[in-house]
């Protein structure tokens, strides 16, 4: 059990980093404020223009996590805990959440009956304490509120303790020992998924280095709104007219008066005036394509940092005309895709290692398991297949690996297979009655007696197919 010094320092963690990773959901969700907006622009749009989102860091997030599907075990025994827990489904949020986030948790326990409990964590509600000498986790903590209470769950080697604050959103005091339970797995029971490929700093949100380029991208666009708003339609113009006050009266007298205002409105379609020296005329209107050409400018600028190809980024003219090309443009991302199943493969390997340990009862340890990815790289299905048909038919690749590599999971290879089976079956079926059936023939023509027996023999091999693909 922690003192209660160690349970604050935990708990402390939690919190330290609220500021930034909220400022990372906003992005995230397009909801950050327009950086650049200048009062004169403010003024000018009024309420009409409340935001504006370019919401390039989610398309970051979304584009590498897409490309991170695990398929299967080296052992097939972790698949179908696997599956009961949803893990198909939610190992996608779980990269999902590492990239945008830098950190995910994966909590791995036994229900009630024994079997293994897989629950996906968001890094707002937990914390871990590591070893600094081998980085492993030496303590783990979650914290949650309900509407009446705050509730924390501190995890540990040798013993899991459950706390209980009668208070909603206390986060380092009040907690009191609710429960504590012996922990049979002698590893604390979570996994980080941590995202960077530095070794002594935290993780860190894929979003970060296209944050500020972000800004920029909604300051040029907002730009462009303002001028198509004030500048980009054609203005008239109109002289020898006199103005009139709100009231439509003309004015009489000379002195000023502030309340004048235009006898046109701004929507009229025809402008008639009295004097005979009125003039009217149009003012040309602006050019936007030198916002255009920048915001192409800060395009291929978050491109290159991202490693999003430009037919991702909407970029015109930049549309790959094949799959080779398309596979070329999207190497950088295809590479950062597989570092990130390097970083996050190594993570689950542990959490397979703890479902096995549930199951079994025996030291997470002592299981050697890898982790198999889908291909990040995008192939089109016909020059997979057809790339992955040559290595069968040369014999270089059995047909189960040839399936795998095809993207087919362990259950769907397992159906293909035994439909195979069936269908040779029924094929075998089908020979040897056309063969009984052409002996049959050839005795009722007067054959000799070896067709006869032929005949028997074949009838015989017939019954036994159907025998056995019955059984």
């Amino acid at each position: 059990m922690p003192s209660k010094n160690e349970l604050t320092e935990i708990l402390q963690k939690i919190d330290e980093r609220e500021p930034e990773r909220s400022r990372l959901v906003r992005y995230y969700e397009g909801k950050q404020p327009l950086t650049f907006l200048s009062p004169e622009a403010i003024e000018n749009l009024g309420n009409r223009l409340s935001t504006v989102s370019v919401n390039v860091p989610r398309l970051v997030v979304e584009t590498i996590a897409e490309r991170l599907r695990v398929t299967g075990f080296t052992k097939p025994e972790v698949w179908g805990s696997w599956l009961g827990n949803d893990m198909d489904t939610l190992s996608s949020v779980v990269h999902r959440e590492a990239l945008l986030l830098g950190e995910a948790y994966v909590i791995v326990w036994a229900d009630s009956a024994g079997r293994p409990l897989v629950s996906v964590e968001s890094a707002t509600q937990m914390a871990v304490t590591t070893d600094p000498g081998t980085r492993a986790i030496t303590s783990a903590v979650k914290r949650w509120s309900t509407k009446d209470a705050t509730h924390a769950v501190w995890y540990g080697p040798d013993q899991i303790v459950r706390y209980k604050a009668r208070s909603v959103g206390a986060t380092t005091t009040g907690f009191e020992v609710v429960e504590t339970i012996d922990n049979p797995l002698g590893r604390v029971p979570v996994v980080v998924f941590r995202n960077g490929g530095r070794l002594l700093t935290r993780g860190v949100s894929e979003m970060l280095d296209v944050l500020p380029l972000t800004d920029a991208l909604v300051k040029l666009t907002t730009d462009l709104l303002t001028a198509s708003e004030t500048a980009a339609r054609p203005r008239r113009w109109a002289t020898g007219i006199e103005p009139v006050r709100p009231d439509d009266e003309t004015i009489e007298d000379e002195e000023p008066d502030e309340d004048l205002v235009n006898p046109y409105g701004e929507t009229d379609k025809m402008m008639i005036a009295e004097p005979p020296d009125a003039k009217f005329g149009q003012l040309p209107a602006a050019d936007l394509v030198g916002y255009e050409n920048a915001v192409s400018i800060i395009m291929r600028e978050i491109s290159a940092v991202s490693g999003l190809p430009d037919h991702m980024l909407g970029l015109a003219g930049s549309n790959p005309t094949s799959a080779d090309s398309i596979r070329a443009s999207e190497a950088t991302l295809t590479a950062k895709a597989e570092a990130r199943q390097g970083n996050f493969g190594r993570s689950w390997r542990q959490v397979a290692q703890l479902i096995l340990a549930v199951e079994s009862g025996a030291d997470p340890a002592l299981f050697d398991v890898g982790v198999k990815w889908a291909d990040p790289s995008t192939r089109s299905a016909a020059q997979e297949a057809d790339a992955v048909t040559k290595l069968a038919q040369a014999g270089i690749l059995p047909a189960s690996i040839a399936l795998e590599r095809l993207g087919y999971d362990s259950d769907e290879i397992a159906r293909i297979e035994a439909a195979k089976d069936r269908e040779a079956a029924r094929a075998s079926i089908a020979d040897v009655q056309a063969r009984a059936d052409l002996a049959r023939n050839l005795e009722g023509q007067g054959m000799n007696q070896p067709a006869s027996l032929a005949a028997a023999g074949l009838f015989a091999a017939a019954n036994e197919t159907r025998n056995g693909e019955a059984s």
